[in-house]
């Protein structure tokens, strides 16, 4: 079995068309051309692809069939070709973004939604790690991009910029004993705390610890289901826990000593020695014009 793509092209011109003649002015081809190269690619395919006793062609049932197959080669070529001609003009086959769950998912969807139509032949894969480990991974060069709350001690091969700032919030389950008017300092000390854990161990997931009870999640998101379990009290970013919070699955308490959330800033950073090409290049400068 022998065929071309301009016989694919062919028999999906008529389909689109109509017909032959219409097919022949689309692809700029003489109508007797277009006839041909579906009537070889019928012989090549050993399948009668239109029934031809109208004025118009009819797709017969194999026909309907192969076109689906027809068309989905031609897609692939045109991404072939896409691929190509961006890796021609530099941009890269493939990008790595690490993000922290603190950074809210809207604002990711949206960014990833322009990325796609600006570069569709990139291959992207994308990393939820937490905190400290964003860092090391672009430190590792193992990814180009990371999206991070804000550390203490930012390694100096790293370059980094403000995106904003997101608001944590106190809650417990509505059980718990720390839902009260108004709840101090001490009274977090004396409840469970469950904390964000990193997988390097460092001094710098402690932060927000108040408790001397921990346990440590490496999940926000399980976090939650834990707090809703009455399981301890947590300091959870707003948009992972708004759910919840208008369902009445958890509370947020009153703080005592402060009148507002705890706003923690989240960063964007890339390693000082890697060269972004022009993907990674577009998706920063995008993701710091979103966050003005």
């Amino acid at each position: 079995m022998s065929f071309s793509l301009e016989q694919l092209k062919a028999f999906v011109a008529t389909v689109e068309t109509g017909s032959f003649s219409a097919a022949a002015r689309q692809l700029g081809k003489a109508q007797s051309v277009i006839s041909t190269a579906v009537s070889n690619l019928e012989i090549d395919l050993d399948n009668l692809l239109f029934v031809r006793d109208g004025r118009y062609p009819i797709l017969t049932p194999a026909g309907e069939r192969l076109l689906v197959e027809a068309r989905v080669i031609l897609g692939r070529c045109e991404h072939f070709r896409g691929v190509a001609k961006s890796l021609g003009e530099g941009v890269e086959s493939r990008l790595v973004l690490a993000v922290d769950e603190l950074y809210p998912l809207e604002r990711l969807g949206a960014l990833l939604d322009e990325f796609s139509c600006r570069f569709p032949s990139v291959e992207l894969e994308l990393l939820f790690p937490l905190m400290e480990d964003v860092s090391q991974l672009v430190i590792e060069k193992r990814a180009d991009l990371g999206i991070i709350w804000h550390q203490d001690m930012l390694p100096s091969t790293l370059n980094f910029h403000i995106l904003g700032w997101e608001m944590l919030k106190v809650v417990c389950a509505p059980e718990h004993e720390l839902n009260s008017p108004k709840i101090g300092w001490d009274e977090l000390k004396r409840y469970r705390q469950l904390l964000v854990a990193t997988r390097n161990h460092s001094e710098d997931q402690a932060r927000l610890r108040i408790a001397s009870d921990v346990w440590w999640v490496e999940s926000q998101w399980v976090i939650v289901e834990l707090v809703q379990r009455n399981l301890g009290w947590a300091f959870v970013p707003e948009h992972v826990v708004a759910s919840a919070l208008d369902s009445g699955l958890i509370v947020a308490p009153t703080l005592g000593y402060d009148d507002r959330d705890w706003p923690v800033a989240l960063v964007l950073i890339w390693h000082k020695e890697r060269a972004l090409g022009k993907a990674a290049t577009w998706l920063k400068s995008a993701a710091i014009d979103q966050n003005r």
